[in-house]
């Protein structure tokens, strides 16, 4: 058969151990080519990223001719690998050893020409960046060379256009965690020592990832934390339920960190920037449930508690209102209903403490007694005189203890005014900071993930 005639005739005298050329000075010119079939993983702990491509490479091998009209008309034959040379490209950032099939043969064309096509699985070092974490885009290069041959021996050149190779996904399988965008490719050369220069391909692999699985699980769950932290703020400042719910918030939170903590992405080098994230929302978190401790101590009734300071009242009860546009006056006014009442009271203890312990007498008796039993009248007159000093002195106990309950009540409301616009201005403010951050993180990550 013309097959077993054309292997014997190539492989009777051939010597594998040689580079084949006839003259010494001709240097071997090996086209390669490469094409992106997955991305299997990326460990950025170990910063190695795995691939599965086909690779693929040709050269001419000036002893492996023949004339088909020989061979009945044949022009290509495939050789066992381990027969014939083949050059020692290898990939500088392997780290593994490469899983891909066993693949025995090789093309060879009638010109000479040699084409080897495999499949290769490779582990590859690769300098992960993920501080943009989960909108990250990966560069990594896969440099091919030969281990020990100069450019003078072996040169490296590409098979297709750079063009056509950029823009190549047509065995590639985007289902998973990551796809692809391009492949680009460079040529350059070399030198260990001053006079020995190697050329070498490289293909930068650029990869992006799939966000919504971690857009989902993880930022979804804190903005709405988030949100329901900024709704607590309606509540009564003067209600305990607000620190409790803000308590509550924070212990969720911090249940919602050990949770995503093993999803992160966790290297020696960097911190991804929604770890930043999430430890700014923990400490806004912190700011609010301390803001909210202050007001209820503010508003807090307290007997002991001094009068509000005149400075305090004339910044949050004048200037802070009309800045924070409080329109309902009312609620920011001291009451007078209950000043008016006390101070009938107090109006009507005076009336009596004014009175004289005779003023209290009925005259009709004081007048019927006078001059029939004047030792009576005066014994009578003197017991009257100790119950009616009894009588005003726990009067007047009971007006200043109505008195003092008024003024604490009074300090009470004022206190009471300050923490409420104290309260809408720390809320406002928090408020701000918190669309001020969230503006910055969207754009932030939006302008990364367009680039």
């Amino acid at each position: 058969p013309a097959l077993h005639r054309l292997s014997h005739y190539l492989l009777a005298h051939y010597q594998k151990g040689t580079r084949p050329v006839r003259d010494w000075r001709t240097t071997t010119n090996v086209a390669i080519d490469l094409m992106v079939y997955a991305i299997l993983s990326v460990d950025e702990k170990n910063q190695v990223l795995t691939t599965y491509i086909w690779y693929r490479q040709h050269w001419t091998d000036e002893f492996l001719r023949w004339d088909p009209a020989r061979f009945d008309n044949l022009t290509q034959i495939s050789l066992p690998m381990e027969s014939i040379w083949v050059p020692d490209i290898l990939i500088n950032e392997f780290v593994d050893v490469g899983k891909a099939p066993h693949v025995p043969y090789v093309y060879v064309s009638h010109h000479g020409e040699v084409q080897n096509l495999k499949p290769i699985q490779v582990m590859t070092a690769c300098s992960l960046d993920i501080y943009n974490f989960p909108f990250d885009v990966q560069n990594c290069s896969l440099t091919f060379t030969s281990w020990l041959h100069h450019i003078r021996d072996i040169n490296l050149s590409l098979w297709r256009q750079p063009e056509l190779v950029k823009f190549d996904r047509s065995v590639f399988m985007n289902q998973g965690e990551w796809e692809l965008l391009y492949v680009l490719t460079q040529f350059q050369e070399f030198s260990v020592k001053s006079s020995d220069y190697y050329a070498e391909m490289k293909f930068y692999v650029v990869i992006r990832r799939r966000p919504l699985f971690y857009t989902v699980s993880l930022l979804l769950p804190s903005i709405f934390l988030m949100v329901m932290d900024i709704v607590g703020f309606y509540l009564p400042p003067n209600s305990g339920e607000r620190v409790s719910f803000k308590i509550t918030l924070l212990l969720g939170y911090s249940v919602f960190l050990i949770i995503v903590s093993d999803t992160l992405p966790a290297t020696a080098v960097g911190t991804p920037l929604i770890g930043i994230y999430f430890v700014v929302c923990m400490a806004l978190l912190v700011i609010s449930l301390t803001e909210t401790i202050l007001i209820v101590r503010l508003v807090h009734k307290q007997d002991l508690q001094p009068h509000v300071p005149g400075w305090v009242k004339h910044l949050l009860l004048e200037r802070a209102t009309v800045l924070l546009c409080i329109r309902d006056k009312k609620k920011f006014s001291p009451s007078r209903t209950q000043s008016s009442d006390i101070s009938r009271q107090a109006e009507s203890n005076d009336s009596t403490a004014k009175l004289t312990p005779y003023g209290c007498e009925d005259p009709r008796e004081s007048g019927a007694g006078v001059g029939t039993r004047p030792a009576l009248a005066f014994a009578g007159r003197a017991e009257g005189s100790v119950a009616l000093q009894g009588v005003l002195r726990e009067t007047t106990a009971i007006r200043q203890f109505l008195e003092k309950r008024e003024e604490f009540r009074n300090v009470a409301h004022e206190w009471l005014q300050v923490g409420y616009v104290l309260d809408v201005l720390l809320f406002r403010a928090y408020l701000a900071v918190v669309l001020a951050y969230s503006i910055t993180l969207g754009i932030l990550w939006s302008v990364w993930r367009d680039a």
